[in-house]
């Protein structure tokens, strides 16, 4: 069988199969090896199983989410493969799609993440692509700077071309170990220090007893606490864990904070501003004339609309007021307190961003070895890289998904 394959994709996540899709259609014969014993064990994942399919903005939008040489490097995929092209494979196989306000796209439900594998699978099947399960590759061979073949265990299959979308090294127990940066290395190619991306936010301070505890709808936000300049913001909601925060604007800022956390000069401070609709100097004149209107109120009732339940208490300590008393009995400095603690709610000092947490890694094969048009390594012809193996990695929102439909797909249509 290996005599009579064109191209190997090692990896069945979501860019290796739409570059065995796509060199499929270019009447390549395509073998696709995956570790695990089913595709796309991180698209199951995405979305906590909803599966976040991709965002719904332009693809210039889409591109802006990233950083300026992921930008650039993106630019001539996301234009070859857009979101609605990628949106179009399922939509033709009979799965509808919705947007949510936020520019989100999901399967209408009752259609999930499983859903779309299945769908997919039905894909590379229709184009020809043979599928080889619960097989780990261990190497990738070469004769004078050419890709020639893959190695699973000993044994060694030749090849005209290899695509390479084995992933990243976040959610281990999926299959992503982050094997493919090793073989890469091996042959030459520089891999950028990894990070953690998209992950939870262990604390220095962490409360466990107010774990699943969500703040809705509020700006997150990360500072020098040397400097206290912000580097990174958020917005959406953050859950307490128990060892720290998770949640959307979490991951939205974990990549910056990991960063900071690595380099050693910064100190990095987390607060939240729970209101951030309204100006400070607005707020505490609002809830002052709430406070004239109905005196008798007590500061419990007036502020629950602002935190769940667990957290009034820490709101009223640290203002130094009784949840019992009267709101027309206020002090002034107390209410300036209270304003301060609703615009810059403090989570504390992060001490850790897991790697292995993350939904996608930051770091990998660095982009300047990688022909941005073909996706084909500028050291090794004949070899593809696609996916979560580059040093690509956006926000949350569907980004980094399209990142992999587009690489893989660029990667599929030029092997060689």
């Amino acid at each position: 069988m290996a005599e009579q394959i064109d191209v190997i994709v090692v990896g069945g996540g979501a860019a290796g199969i739409i570059a065995a899709g796509q060199a499929a259609e270019m009447r390549k014969k395509v073998l696709l090896i995956e570790k695990n014993d089913r595709l796309g064990m991180k698209i199951l994942i995405s979305g906590g199983g909803k599966c976040n399919l991709t965002h719904d903005g332009t693809m210039e939008e889409l591109r802006a989410k990233f950083r300026p040489n992921e930008a650039r490097f993106l630019k001539p995929s996301f234009y070859k493969f857009t979101n609605k092209q990628f949106l179009s494979i399922l939509h033709k196989r009979g799965m509808s799609t919705y947007v949510r306000p936020d520019g989100r796209v999901f399967p209408i439900e009752p259609a999930n993440a499983r859903d779309v594998v299945s769908l997919l699978g039905d894909y590379i099947n229709d184009q020809g692509v043979t599928v080889r399960y619960s097989s780990a590759v261990s190497g990738i061979a070469t004769a004078d700077g050419v890709a020639a073949g893959v190695y699973v265990g000993d044994e060694f299959l030749p090849v005209q071309s290899v695509v390479l979308a084995a992933g990243g090294s976040s959610y281990p127990g999926t299959g992503a170990t982050g094997d493919g940066w090793r073989w890469v290395k091996e042959l030459g190619h520089t891999i950028v220090p990894l990070r953690a991306a998209l992950a939870p936010i262990s604390l220095v301070d962490s409360h466990p007893e107010w774990a699943g505890v969500a703040l809705r709808d509020v700006i997150l936000k990360a500072r020098d606490r040397k400097q206290g300049k912000e580097f990174v913001r958020f917005s959406g909601d953050v859950l307490y864990t128990h060892k720290g925060i998770s949640g959307p604007t979490t991951l939205g800022i974990s990549r910056d904070v990991a960063e900071r956390l690595v380099d050693g000069q910064t100190v990095p401070f987390i607060e939240a501003d729970l209101v951030p609709d309204i100006t400070f100097d607005a707020l505490r004149d609002d809830l002052r004339n709430e406070a004239l209107g109905n005196p008798r109120r007590t500061a419990a009732a007036m502020f629950a609309r602002f935190l769940p339940s667990r957290l009034l208490p820490v709101l009223f300590q640290q203002s130094g007021i009784d949840l019992d008393l009267k709101v027309g009995q206020l002090p002034a400095k107390s209410l300036t307190r209270i304003v301060t603690m609703l615009k810059e709610w403090p989570f504390g000092e992060p001490s850790n961003v897991p790697l292995e947490r993350g939904e996608v890694v930051a770091g990998g094969v660095s982009l300047d070895e990688v022909d941005h048009q073909t996706m084909e390594s500028k050291l090794i012809k004949n070899l593809y890289l696609c996916g979560e193996v580059l040093d690509i990695a956006g926000p949350v929102g569907g980004y980094n998904l399209q990142a992999a439909w587009s690489t893989g797909y660029v990667a599929g249509i030029n092997v060689s």
